[in-house]
């Protein structure tokens, strides 16, 4: 049973309790003359109770569980960082608000009550903003309060501590993350959906060996993430309501974050690509680092097996590049 439908039920009782109250004085204030109405009292609490358990019925969950289901996705999504600046911010609005609302009540009716309730409105929306926008400028001066005036910044700090970067399964199983993550050129944290996870879990306990191979090795990899101090990994409860398919929550949560997916599966890479995600592709990595030889340069090669036609040799360089030699 839903919390949606729990709620549905509650709603209906109670806007059908309110309602028949209301129908009640409607239907004793109706029949103080009796020969105006043409329904009785019981009739008119009847009546409105049941127009209120129908609206109770429809309009209670988007009252109840659906703003605590966006309210719950969106603190999954925000950084604490983030938080804690807009709950600061959100204080030091009301406190400017309360300093203005005491001589803006004294203005003329209907200013005097009007505007005060306006002022704290608008000074409390201000300090949200402007507190979010430059949280990282607020932390970095309340560090360097700490630290003694030091105007060094924070090792490892910087615009990349709010920074999520989406982890599909594929480039779990891969492992090269681990060893990427080693050398700190992906800055942020990565997130990995409960979904992901799951996902990951179901190839782990495949019947098909290779496939319950690669889940194994992909929760390894997770492990040593979570181990690596060098960089944060946070598992995420968030879904995605209404898909099913992995890849396409996915694409839909990082739209919704504006979060890169890092990934080395083509098809997720191209869908969200149209859909303007941006997308972190380790096999372009991979190539993109490898080294540029130039037309006549002399490198010195190992052959190691024979090629498919006479007078060829394999070789391999340190990126795992194939050379074929011919007549070498």
């Amino acid at each position: 049973m839903s919390a949606d439908f729990i709620f549905r039920i509650l709603g209906m009782i109670g806007f059908a309790i309110g309602g028949a109250f209301w129908g009640k004085s409607l239907g004793i204030a109706a029949n103080v003359n009796p020969t105006a109405s043409t329904m009785t009292v019981d009739q008119y609490a009847f009546v409105i109770g049941s127009v209120g358990a129908l609206v109770g019925l429809i309009l209670t969950p988007y009252i109840t569980t659906r703003p605590m289901h966006a309210l719950k996705k969106m603190l999954t999504i925000v950084s604490a960082h983030s938080l804690l600046s807009a709950l600061v911010g959100l204080i030091a609005g009301l406190i400017v608000a309360a300093l203005f609302s005491f001589p803006i009540s004294l203005l003329p009716p209907p200013f005097g009550k009007i505007l005060p309730f306006i002022a704290v409105l608008l000074f409390g929306y201000l300090g949200v903003s402007l507190f979010v926008m430059r949280q990282g400028d607020i932390f970095t001066i309340f560090s360097n309060l700490r630290g003694g005036g030091s105007a060094a910044p924070k090792e490892g700090g910087g615009w990349a501590d709010n920074r999520n970067i989406l982890l599909d399964t594929s480039v779990i199983i891969d492992g090269r993350i681990a060893d990427i993550t080693r050398t700190g050129f992906l800055p942020g944290t990565l997130l990995i959906p409960r979904f992901v996870l799951n996902e990951l879990q179901y190839i782990a306990d495949s019947p098909d060996s290779m496939r319950r191979q690669r889940g194994r090795r992909g929760m390894e990899v997770l492990s040593a993430l979570q181990k690596e101090p060098a960089m944060q990994v946070r598992i995420s409860d968030i879904d995605v309501e209404g898909m099913r398919e992995v890849d396409d929550k996915l694409v839909v949560l990082a739209r919704q974050m504006r979060c890169p997916i890092l990934t080395n599966d083509y098809n997720l890479n191209r869908v969200a690509e149209l859909q303007g995600v941006t997308v972190l592709n380790i096999n372009e990595l991979a190539n993109a680092v490898k080294s540029v030889l130039l037309p006549g340069e002399i490198m010195n090669i190992r052959v190691i097996q024979e090629g498919r036609e006479s007078g060829q040799g394999v070789a391999y360089l340190d990126d795992g590049t194939m050379v074929v030699v011919e007549n070498g």
